[in-house]
């Protein structure tokens, strides 16, 4: 079931979260699916969900193309910014920064959050 491309995908992103620890600021993280993409604000320590955004809400765009992560990242960046966070850690979780994630954190800065 887990092969090798998914093993390194969750090292790096084990990586990546240690660092990210370090900072003490709450972490925007992403996953993507097949079908959608996720995306979350995580508190500092990691145990509170503060905000979040998909592509299974009704008012967001469906599926997995760059056009619905630009309508993710522009949600998640104005519901951060309603909940009063202005800067975020990014945590990809291990997916390459680039296509859909990268439109993704693109949108967010466009919007608004600082990464």
């Amino acid at each position: 079931m887990s092969s090798l491309k998914n093993k390194a995908r969750i090292r790096r992103a084990k990586t990546t979260r240690a660092k990210i620890r370090e900072t003490g600021m709450p972490s925007l993280s992403i996953h993507r699916t097949d079908k959608n993409l996720y995306a979350q604000i995580f508190s500092s320590d990691g145990t509170t969900t503060l905000v979040s955004a998909s592509t299974l809400e009704k008012k967001l765009a469906k599926g997995k193309n760059i056009e619905a992560a630009k309508v993710v990242g522009e949600t998640i960046a104005k519901r951060a910014i309603d909940a009063g966070i202005k800067k975020v850690a990014f945590d990809r979780s291990g997916f390459l920064y680039h296509g859909k994630i990268k439109a993704l954190a693109d949108a967010a800065r466009e919007a608004g959050l600082e990464i």
